[in-house]
């Protein structure tokens, strides 16, 4: 018996029933999460949140393939323009101050230090890639 109750075997097999009928894909639901969460996660974030989730590591790099520089320097962009927005009434003038403001926020978000630097950089001089 498991801890709620249910027969392990039973379990397993129901879990089994589903996988065949598919309704329980993880390399499906990696890529509706990557999907959702893209326009304000970085791949380290999401794929932080679906090994938490337990979805194997093969499904979450096949589901962040993707999500590619391109466009995680889209979504890292408009996170910063928006950040950077609510921050105009002491305006960051260089490019130094921009990343050590924004800079964090954005990696605490699971981008990486490269695609940041080019989101800041986009931003203080008004470009969006």
């Amino acid at each position: 018996m498991s801890r709620r109750g249910h027969d392990d075997e039973v379990v397993r097999a129901v879990l089994d029933h589903f996988r065949e009928a598919g309704y329980q894909d993880d390399a499906r639901f990696a890529r509706g999460v990557v999907r959702r969460r893209s326009s304000a996660r970085g791949p380290r974030a999401i794929a932080a949140e679906l090994a938490a989730l337990g979805v194997d590591r093969a499904a979450t790099d096949a589901a962040l393939e993707e999500f590619g520089p391109e466009e995680q320097l889209r979504s890292a962009t408009r996170l910063a323009e928006r950040m950077y927005d609510r921050h105009r009434l002491q305006p960051l003038t260089t490019e130094r101050a921009v990343v050590d403001w924004l800079g964090p926020k954005l990696l605490r978000r699971g981008f990486s230090e490269t695609i940041v630097r080019q989101a800041c950089r986009a931003v203080l001089h008004g470009h969006n890639p």
